[in-house]
């Protein structure tokens, strides 16, 4: 199976990979067959421990044999490979390492796969992949190249990484300012006597959570939701919600009528997750059309609009006072879990109503801005990261020569 054009440059050969390395399988050893050491224990996914002794001599590669079959990864010392991956050290394998690794990146081998319950890549399957090889001293040039290069690029990355992450916090900012202060730098502020809410404008009131909503706090539906029939309500699960906090389309479940009638939602109810990795983070129900209801994951909150608009108690939870709110909560819990009980005695900072609807209004506008410019360094993340492979596979597969003017080139602008 190919994965390059049929033109390669006339002094490189093409060979299958079994001529160019061998996949060596990793050996068993349990989590309590582990000794203490700093050899690492590499699984298909990278790391997953430390052990006295190594089966792998470093450099070498590891390649996801189970789970992660066909991912790469590559470690500059020894290693124990567990039987999960496969392992390639120089005794494996005549060709520069660092090549080897930049060629696997981008090759097919995560595509050959065996057909079972847990899909995998057979050696067989791996070893018979061509690959365009160079001669060594050219590998050696590619990787030198690829590493300077890549560095680059990665560097460059994390940069719009932190630009994002810069950004998030400005958004905090901003919502934490306008849902514990208001938007009226003038007027007259008292401290709320909640640490974690500061001073407050003198004629807001705090009040818990229980005493705003039109209906006790309720959990979800303990069900499996393997239903796709759009003709029931949607089953909304805690996975169902992108980043951008609206419903993924891709992710729809059903259940029955009967069944979803025990735990319905509304346009605007806020859906709390009370355990698991995503405990703490909230949701707002919202641009659904048609019947849905919510797992038993998540909490289901619905505002006395009288008192409080959803989309307040919304952001308000994407503060920095509700941070610290659930910090304080998983200090006073062994497992990480925020129950309907200690959701009910949120302190919740309450403005007038037209006040929260100002508020609103203006940090809708003020997200809308910080979401753009998230989305044009998201694109940018994008485009390097594409940008990134192209250059692998251009560099591996002969389309692009690098010469030694090239690596010092390189090398001197690092």
């Amino acid at each position: 199976m190919k994965w390059f054009s049929n033109s390669v440059p006339e002094s490189w050969q093409v060979r299958r990979l079994k001529r160019a390395a061998t996949l060596c399988y990793g050996d068993s050893l349990a989590v309590d067959e582990r000794k203490p050491g700093d050899i690492p224990v590499f699984g298909s996914n990278g790391v997953v421990g430390n052990h006295d002794q190594a089966n792998l001599a470093g450099p070498g590669l590891v390649v996801g044999r189970k789970g992660s079959y066909g991912k790469v990864t590559y470690t500059s010392g020894d290693a124990f490979v567990i039987d999960t991956a496969y392992g390639v050290d120089q005794t494996c394998s005549r060709c520069n390492l660092r090549w080897l690794f930049y060629a696997l990146l981008v090759s097919t081998v995560d595509e050959k796969m065996r057909d079972s319950p847990v899909p995998g890549l057979a050696s067989r399957d791996a070893h018979d992949i061509q690959f365009p090889l160079p001669p060594l001293d050219e590998q050696q040039r590619i990787a030198a190249y690829l590493d300077a290069s890549c560095a680059a690029i990665d560097q460059a990355i994390d940069a719009k990484r932190k630009q994002r992450e810069t950004l998030d916090a400005l958004r905090r900012s901003i919502i934490q300012k306008a849902v514990t202060a208001g938007l009226n730098s003038d007027v007259t502020k008292e401290d709320s006597g909640v640490d974690y809410l500061g001073e407050m404008p003198v004629h807001w009131k705090i009040a818990k959570l229980k005493r705003l909503l039109d209906e006790p706090l309720s959990y979800g539906l303990n069900e499996s939701g393997t239903d796709s029939n759009p003709e029931n309500p949607r089953y909304i699960r805690i996975t169902d919600f992108g980043d951008d906090g609206f419903l993924k389309e891709d992710t729809f479940r059903s259940l029955p009528t009967e069944i979803a009638a025990d735990a319905p939602l509304v346009e605007n109810d806020i859906l709390l997750a009370r355990s698991g990795a995503t405990v703490g983070k909230s949701f707002i129900f919202r641009g659904f059309e048609g019947p849905a209801c919510y797992a038993g994951y998540l909490i289901k909150a619905r505002a006395s609009t009288q008192k409080l608009m959803p989309e307040f108690l919304y952001l308000y939870t994407k503060s920095s006072a509700y941070e610290s709110w659930k910090d304080l909560i998983f200090t006073q819990a062994t497992i990480p879990n925020i129950s309907a009980v200690k959701y009910a005695y949120l302190e919740i900072p309450v403005p007038p109503v037209s006040e929260q609807a100002d508020i609103v209004r203006y940090l809708d506008c003020e997200n809308k801005k910080v979401s753009r410019l998230q989305e044009v360094i998201t694109q940018q993340i994008t485009t390097l990261i594409a940008y990134r492979k192209s250059l692998i596979h251009e560099c591996v597969t002969g389309q692009r020569r690098i010469s030694d003017a090239d690596v010092q080139q390189v090398t001197s602008d690092a």
